[in-house]
This record gives structure tokens, C-alpha cells and sequence, in this order.
């Protein structure tokens, strides 16, 4: 933890049906915890709502977050929560500014992990550069939930010179992933499976606001598009957009940045990075003319840094999204088809 916030001492070690009751248990946690720990002139009103002052046009998103386990390598869900939401409000290509936080919490949670969850929290809001306007805690039976279940909502203003629309996408477009692949979901997948590697693999989730905020800054109307790979990975934000623009995308398998460690586990696993969810990274649709200067421009950016163009907007097989490997051969990438790893997000 990078913050000073020492842990208060609570009158429980755990989690009780009471701190849910809406009554003086209720009142301590909230108090001496998030209260305590996420305050700012808009959370301190304690009001049922809050009152937000933004002006032009209005990016909104909601998620919840159910992972397991709520911590694992490289972060927890609490950080995971904000960063989600915060990265889909500037996926439109809007300044994120408020998030609201919704705790469902299962009675038994330890209070050292709830505290821990709630300064991740506040260092992931600090760092993206929102804060936490209004929220809600609730408590369920043990064994009715699974530690805790955390649903946010994201609220920014869209940035002037942004023009993010699947309208926009064009025949020639190149397409561009910002980092490297499938690192999320195998970091996950190795504290489920107990999988040892050479070093460990930790998760990519982060904040990217203000990386995108700084391309479309430069480069406005040649950004067409912003997806974050989540669940489902890279082929299934590709095959909505094939879908969606009824044109064909062609990636070609050298390009993908995957680490060379996470490479070979979805070898060994038998699984495929294209499918694998992300956290911190983003794809863009960008003009075809535009692509190497954009690429480099990311290549500075600390989450940034393996930015590499993977691929084509095409008129060819419309709808479909084709891979070539390095020997030329092609096949398409469907759609995912059930759940390859469950709760990862």
C-alpha cells in the first residue's frame, strides 16, 4: 500500500449481518471506513444522491465486479472496480470525473480485507483522477455471497475534439492494441489453479484515461473507435465490430505483444490468448495514414509500452475476423462460445 491510512480499530473482526442493518453498526463502518477513507467535499454531503456539476456532453457506464479470488496478483477487486469503469467512460472518449460505489458484502468478510479493498480504492481514484460522489453497503447471509460483489457506475464529460463513433470506421483503418495480451486472465488463472512460473505473472489491470485523453488530444478525429478487451479478449471485441461496421478485419498473428511467459502458459493450458480477458488494455480503430504516428506516440506512455498495429479493416469476408500466422496460413477467429474463465472480472 502506498497511502498512510493505518486501519481503525473496529468493534468486530468480521463482517456482521448488523453493519448491514442501516443502524449504529452501519453508521461506525462507514465512519471509520469509507467514509474516513474516500472523503471529499461531494461523499461528505451524506446525502441519498449527489449533486455533480458537469457541463457539454455526458459519457455514463455502470459495471459490477464478482472475481475471484477478490486478490490476486498485481491488485484486488477493489482497484479493479475503479479502473473497469473508469477505463469504460474514456473507452466514448470522455474525461472521466465521478464514480458511485456499491458494496455487497458477505457477512464473515474479515475487516482487514474489507480496509485493504477501500485503500486500493482511494489510490486507484487518485491516480485516474476521479472521485467517489456517492455509494451504498449492503450485507448478505454467509455463504450468500462470496466475500464481497462491488458495482460501480462512471460518469465524465466527452472531450472536445473526440469523434469516437463505430460510424466512423472506414475500409483501410488500422487497427492497434495498446499492450500486451491475455495477461489478466492467466495471472488469474494461476492463483485458481495454483500454477508456479518463473516469476509471477500479475495482473495489467490499470487506469488509461489519461493515456487516451493524450491521443485524442493529438490525433481527435483519427480515433474512429475505443474498445477494452474485458471478458471475452481481443476476438470478441473484434467480432463485434466486424458485426456492428458489416466489414471484415484481418490480424496478423506476429504483431500480437503477449509476454513471452503468458505465451507459453496458454500454450501448456491449451488455451487461446486471443480469448483471454484483459484489464489494461485498449484497442483502436484509427485512420489507416495515422497509425505509425499514433503507435509511437503510445510507445511513450507507461501502459503503453508494446503498442503495436495488429491489423486491417477490410472489405473482404465482411463480418468476419481472419488471423494470418507467420507462414501465411489464415483462419477466422469466431466469437467465444461459453465461458472460459469464469468470474474474471
Amino acid at each position: 500500500m502506498h497511502l498512510h491510512c493505518p486501519m481503525p480499530k473496529f468493534d468486530f473482526e468480521f463482517i456482521t449481518l448488523g453493519h448491514g442493518s442501516g443502524g449504529l453498526l452501519t453508521n461506525k463502518l462507514l465512519d471509520s471506513g469509507v467514509f474516513d477513507v474516500l472523503k471529499n467535499d461531494t461523499l461528505n454531503k451524506r446525502h441519498d444522491g449527489a449533486f455533480l456539476k458537469l457541463e457539454g456532453e455526458i459519457a455514463f457506464s455502470t459495471d459490477s465486479f464478482v472475481i475471484s479470488p477478490i486478490f490476486f496478483p498485481g491488485g484486488n477487486i477493489g482497484e479493479l472496480a475503479v479502473n473497469g469503469t473508469v477505463n469504460d467512460v474514456a473507452m466514448c472518449g470522455a474525461i472521466p470525473k465521478y464514480i458511485s460505489l456499491s458494496f455487497i458484502l458477505e457477512e464473515g468478510l474479515p475487516m482487514s480485507e474489507f480496509w485493504e479493498i477501500l485503500v486500493s480504492i482511494k489510490e486507484a481514484c487518485d491516480k485516474a483522477g476521479v472521485i467517489v460522489a456517492t455509494g451504498d453497503t449492503k450485507v448478505v447471509d454467509k455463504g450468500k455471497g462470496d466475500k464481497i460483489f462491488i458495482n460501480t457506475t462512471g460518469i465524465g464529460v466527452v472531450h472536445p475534439k473526440s469523434s469516437i463513433d463505430i460510424d466512423n470506421i472506414k475500409t483501410g483503418d488500422r487497427i492497434i492494441v495498446s499492450n500486451q495480451i491475455a495477461t489478466h486472465g492467466i495471472a488469474i488463472l494461476s492463483v485458481r489453479e495454483g500454477l508456479e512460473f518463473e516469476t509471477t505473472i500479475e495482473s495489467d489491470t490499470t487506469n488509461l484515461n489519461h493515456s487516451i485523453l493524450s491521443l485524442i488530444d493529438e490525433f481527435g478525429q483519427d480515433i474512429h473507435l475505443l474498445r477494452d478487451p474485458t471478458r471475452g479478449g481481443l476476438s470478441s471485441s473484434l467480432n463485434e465490430i466486424a458485426r456492428d461496421t458489416e466489414k471484415g478485419i484481418i490480424i496478423e498473428e506476429q504483431h500480437l505483444p503477449i509476454d513471452q511467459q503468458v505465451s507459453g502458459a496458454c500454450e501448456i493450458l491449451g488455451l487461446d490468448p486471443l480469448y483471454s480477458a484483459n484489464e489494461g488494455i485498449f484497442l483502436a480503430i484509427v485512420s489507416g495514414d495515422k497509425a505509425d504516428e499514433i503507435v509511437n506516440r503510445m510507445s511513450r506512455f507507461d501502459n503503453c509500452q508494446h503498442a503495436s498495429i495488429i491489423g486491417t479493416v477490410i472489405a473482404d469476408h465482411p463480418k468476419k475476423v481472419v488471423i494470418t500466422n507467420t507462414m501465411g496460413g489464415k483462419r477466422v477467429v469466431n466469437m467465444q462460445i461459453g465461458e472460459q474463465l469464469p468470474r474474471i472480472c
